[in-house]
């Protein structure tokens, strides 16, 4: 069967009116707890698929494809897309709508819980695309990065998110999640997206970013480790990241040795540190003593 053919008409992704009589013939209905809103500008998509540089025949992962307004491009770019899809009624509809399609596979299910079992069954994806939703969003990048998935990753997210992502060290942005991205992705915020081109329209900004895995990711032998000593660094922006580190578990011995080492004043606040900073410093510590066991939220 050619890419184009499929079970079910695909809907009219651009008109808000013909996607609320669909979803209303079908029961279904938008979730506000779950982010979602369709991209209903065509010309966005199109720019977004565009960002994604793929080739015919790349695996892509897409995180909340919704009702498929991108599974569609992606398909018909010849892609083979892996639907990571949470909300029952909107799997339903995909897989009527794309299910007799080769290149298609819906996921069913929360993507944190069921992207490993992915990536073990039928190994990793050369792109990971979505469209995040803003409470879930840090959590989903962080653990591909920590997994090491993907070539490219390109997220569509929320504006106050991408500034986050791509923060220097020293600004009012840059968090343990800048870190974790910078440390082993470049980053690039490629444009913005008003609320205008989603239905509902939600009442932020989002960005569309782009990241790719660095050839020499910081910390490369232990991401996870590393991880959960930025966090750890970060945990409270009023103290120094001598304190959050103590009141983690490293002792004051390790910690103070670890500084010292590399010229680092004891008063300093893990915000003023570069990613390649913090990596050396963990290896310092990793190197004096054992590691402290208390994971910080990002």
């Amino acid at each position: 069967m050619p890419a184009s053919a499929a079970a079910t008409t695909r809907p009219e992704y651009d008109s808000p009116s013909a996607l609320a009589r669909l979803l209303d013939a079908e029961g279904l209905a938008m979730s506000k707890r779950l982010g979602q809103n369709f991209l209903v500008n065509r010309g966005i998509r199109e720019k977004i698929l565009g960002a994604v540089g793929r080739e015919a025949g790349d695996r892509v992962w897409e995180i909340g494809p919704g009702i498929g307004s991108m599974t569609s491009m992606l398909l018909d770019a010849g892609l083979e897309v892996a639907a990571f899809e949470i909300d029952h009624g909107f799997a339903r509809l995909l897989n009527r709508v794309f299910g007799e399609e080769e290149r298609f596979r819906l996921v069913e299910g929360d993507f944190l819980d069921t992207w490993p079992g992915e990536l073990e069954t039928r190994g990793p994806p050369d792109i990971v695309i979505g469209n995040l939703p803003y409470n879930a969003a840090a959590a989903m990048v962080a653990s591909l990065l920590e997994g090491g998935v993907g070539r490219r990753l390109v997220f569509t997210v929320q504006r106050e998110v991408a500034q986050r992502m791509a923060a220097k060290p020293g600004g009012k942005d840059y968090s343990s999640f800048t870190v974790l991205c910078a440390s082993s992705s470049s980053v690039r915020i490629l444009f913005d997206i008003g609320g205008g081109s989603f239905w509902p329209a939600p009442r932020v900004t989002s960005s569309v970013v782009a990241m790719e895995p660095l050839r020499s990711p910081l910390a490369s032998d232990d991401r996870k480790g590393f991880s959960r000593f930025v966090r750890q660094s970060f945990s409270s922006r009023r103290k120094t990241l001598r304190n959050n580190l103590k009141a983690a578990g490293w002792t004051e011995r390790i910690v103070d040795g670890a500084l010292d080492a590399l010229g680092i004043d004891r008063a300093v606040r893990a915000e003023a540190l570069a990613p390649d900073v913090l990596a050396a410093l963990y290896s310092h510590a990793c190197a004096a003593g054992p590691r402290a066991p208390t994971i910080e939220p990002l």
